[in-house]
């Protein structure tokens, strides 16, 4: 069955991306942009392009806000909608592989997900989006790091989500762009919702960004201590970060404590080890360096989770393992 599919941006002074954005998104039916105050030639060439451009400043202003109203401009008879942003691109044919894996079943759709590249080109951190949904009974929520939720709360059954091979995202993003506005907006996402873990996790994590090593730590302190929550990967992940800023405020002990703990709770995942692998060679801790690297090595299977470090990937585990036994057989 041939379903109509939309994509649907926001943007913003994207000039330089519409090009290469609009050639990978035209296998849709319709594409639709919320332009939200533009100064440069953006709504005009996306417009000479053929998409469906609405403008509309948001104020004050929130990603959730500003996704929901541009999905409100999205056709009503669309069946299945597509949200990217653009400096992104699709891998050509990932209509095809989209409509063979949708059936009538199907409400939530994920797919691979290219955030960054490493300097030969190769893939640095991936994980797997969501961002593919139906039409109706859906909307935006969170001022920052968006994530759709179901209108009227609850959860979709494990039918409704399926998982869409051959379809990848590339994310090619303008490194002139600040991020500065990500830490307001996520303070006001944490207000918004105190005991959200979404909301505190990616907090501490901005503050880490920022070098605030103590409101990291005391941020991610509060997440890993939500009563009830149960995603020991992104606690996991929260251990590790607050590993990092005790490590940059001066109290290795500390570190050392939080990277452990974090692979205790995953002993599964190939970060904490890197963590620790590299925390012991710079102590000059060869022996217990060459251990935890050998351990993370004999993981293989890289997890799909947006917590993956491509650092653990890349090679680097491989060479504070050469280089710690290398310090070990010359006596060091």
């Amino acid at each position: 069955m041939k379903r109509k599919i939309a994509v649907y941006a926001i943007a913003k002074n994207e000039e330089p991306f519409v090009d290469r954005w609009f050639s990978s998104m035209r296998e849709a039916d319709e594409i639709v942009v919320l332009d939200t105050g533009s100064v440069d030639g953006t709504v005009a060439k996306l417009k000479s392009l053929g998409a469906k451009v609405y403008e509309k400043e948001i104020v004050p202003w929130r990603f959730d806000e500003a996704r929901n109203e541009a999905l409100s401009c999205v056709a009503e008879d669309i069946d299945v909608c597509v949200a990217t942003d653009l400096d992104e691109i699709f891998s050509p044919g990932w209509r095809n592989a989209l409509e063979k894996a949708w059936t009538d079943e199907t409400r939530r759709a994920r797919f691979k997900y290219v955030w960054s590249f490493l300097e030969d080109g190769s893939e640095g951190t991936v994980l797997w989006l969501d961002k593919i949904h139906a039409r109706r009974g859906y909307k935006w929520h969170y001022p920052v790091h968006e994530a759709l939720v179901r209108e009227g709360g609850g959860f979709d059954a494990p039918n409704a989500c399926i998982t869409v091979d051959g379809m990848t995202l590339f994310h090619h993003p303008d490194k002139t762009k600040s991020r500065a506005q990500y830490l307001p907006l996520l303070e006001l996402s944490a207000r918004e919702n105190p005991t959200d873990a979404r909301a505190l996790h990616y907090l501490g994590r901005e503050y880490m960004y920022s070098n605030r090593w103590q409101d990291a730590i005391d941020t991610l302190k509060k997440h890993i201590a939500l009563p009830g929550y149960v995603w020991p990967e992104e606690k996991s992940a929260s251990l590790r970060y607050m590993g990092r800023c005790y490590s940059n405020l001066g109290q290795p002990e500390s570190a050392e404590e939080m990277f452990l703990n974090a692979v205790m709770l995953c002993p599964h995942l190939r970060e904490g080890y890197y963590e620790l692998a590299q925390m012991y060679h710079i102590r000059k801790q060869f022996a217990l360096s060459a251990f935890f690297a050998a351990r993370g090595l004999e993981i293989k299977n890289r997890p799909d989770a947006y917590m993956s470090e491509s650092d653990a990937w890349n090679g680097q585990l491989e060479r504070v393992l050469r280089s710690s036994r290398d310090a070990l057989e010359s006596g060091q």
